[in-house]
């Protein structure tokens, strides 16, 4: 067993792939491209152990290229260059496939360097990347390229894997493996749908087992100690992190208390104290808001213990303010209102403020209306009076609606009736 498993694993057709139905089931696109050996250039997108540098060296030997394989985090210039070389000699007679995996992490220049090769068909790139492409890669090359969004591969998938990779080292070791089906679907589903983490612990779980000479036994306890931190994926730079706070939100914004907690485990399992915070904070003000304004300084007060006693106590009170800002009535309306007012702003309607609204205390001999004329309101019944405060370009404009919430109705009955 000396190389790792994943590569003693790889597939010998499409249909040995684990996971990727929606790109390589018959049909799809992607798998009549291979089909087709005409192969474009092509740009893999998705987390990583899904299949990505597996189907690419597939494909490569598919189409009888020469394989050619570089790490965006390690290559440089030099390296890139070596293979241009190459086309000149006898392993580039049926052209080269490059494959790149990390392509995000290739500067600018590098990127560019690509071009010429890519364009005139001797390299056949296909890029590898956890983060989204179009953030990250050249438009040059994305332009001449194909995408393909690779997902994480689904617990029933990964278990194909996981039951073949414990018959292969069984028929390597000429030894029968005992293994519980309940490890086997521990490490199907804790893997998080990274092929390769659940390869590993294939791997690692038999290093540990109980070896009598004739057999090993795994037992369940082995497997769950080498797998209990494996399946959260998180990536504070990355797309994992803006997915899970955006979920984290979005479950709060929707009244789902379960989902909130579960998202607000999983940035704190990854040590991500402050985007926990400060989502569950603007959640509370843009989500809940007159609604129940109450919850503002209740979510505060919750955050600033949790910020005071650090992780992992934090979980109490954040948990607390998670599931009350979820199960709170919700209001966007001030959300709405300084959204349309910066609009307003942006599109270029600003003016003089209103006199009687200017901090002037002193009228000129040359002007003829003197004296500031504000109004003061508690000099009036309900210490309200009518009066102009938004300039005359903006005269009449409603920024804010009343929610339809108990909280905010009873404001509006409120000035109904003293207006």
């Amino acid at each position: 067993m000396s190389s790792p498993l994943a590569d003693r694993l790889r597939p010998q057709s499409l249909d040995d792939m684990v996971g990727q139905r929606h790109l390589l089931e018959k049909d799809k696109p992607l798998r009549k491209i291979i089909e087709s050996g005409k192969i474009p250039n092509l740009i893999f997108y998705g987390p990583s152990g899904v299949g990505k540098t597996t189907l690419a060296s597939y494909i490569a030997k598919s189409t009888n290229r020469t394989f050619k394989k570089l790490n965006g985090t390690t290559a440089s210039t030099s390296d890139i260059k070596d293979i241009f070389q190459s086309l000149d000699t006898f392993e580039g007679i049926n052209g080269i496939l490059l494959y790149l995996d990390e392509i995000q992490y290739l500067n600018k220049k590098q990127q560019q360097t690509l071009l010429e090769y890519i364009e005139n068909g001797k390299i056949t790139l296909i890029a590898s990347t956890t983060e989204n492409p179009y953030f990250y890669v050249y438009n040059a090359i994305l332009s001449r390229s194909t995408v393909f969004e690779f997902k994480a591969v689904d617990k029933d998938e990964v278990k194909r894997a996981v039951l073949r990779a414990f018959r292969v080292i069984s028929d390597e070791m000429q030894k029968e493996i005992k293994v519980s089906n309940k490890a086997v679907e521990h490490i199907s589903t804790a893997c998080g749908g990274d092929v390769r983490k659940a390869l590993n612990a294939v791997e690692l779980s038999v290093l540990s087992a109980d070896d009598d000479g004739e057999k090993l036994t795994i037992t369940d306890e082995t497997v769950f100690d080498l797998t209990q931190r494996s399946a959260n994926r998180y990536n504070r730079d990355g797309d994992e992190h803006y997915d899970i706070v955006s979920a984290y939100q979005k479950s709060m914004r929707g009244s789902d208390p379960d989902a909130a907690i579960y998202y607000l485990a999983r940035l704190l399992d990854a040590g991500d104290l402050m985007s926990a915070c400060r989502r569950l904070l603007v959640c509370a003000c843009e989500d809940v808001g007159l609604a129940y304004p109450q919850i503002m300084p209740i979510v505060k007060s919750c955050v600033d213990i949790a910020l005071q006693v650090g992780l992992p106590e934090a979980r109490l009170p954040l948990a607390d303010a998670v599931i009350m800002v979820s199960l709170a009535p919700k209001s966007n309306s001030g959300h709405d209102a300084i959204n349309a007012a910066m609009q307003d702003l942006k599109m270029g309607k600003s003016g003089p403020i209103p006199r009687q609204l200017q901090n002037m205390h002193f009228d000129g001999e040359d002007n003829p209306n003197k004296g500031q004329n504000y109004i003061y309101p508690h000099d009036y019944p309900n210490h309200y009076t009518y009066q102009q405060y938004l300039p005359d370009i903006l005269k009449d404009t409603r920024y804010y609606e009343f929610g339809d919430n108990k909280t905010e109705q009873a404001f509006k009955a409120y000035w109904d009736k003293i207006k």
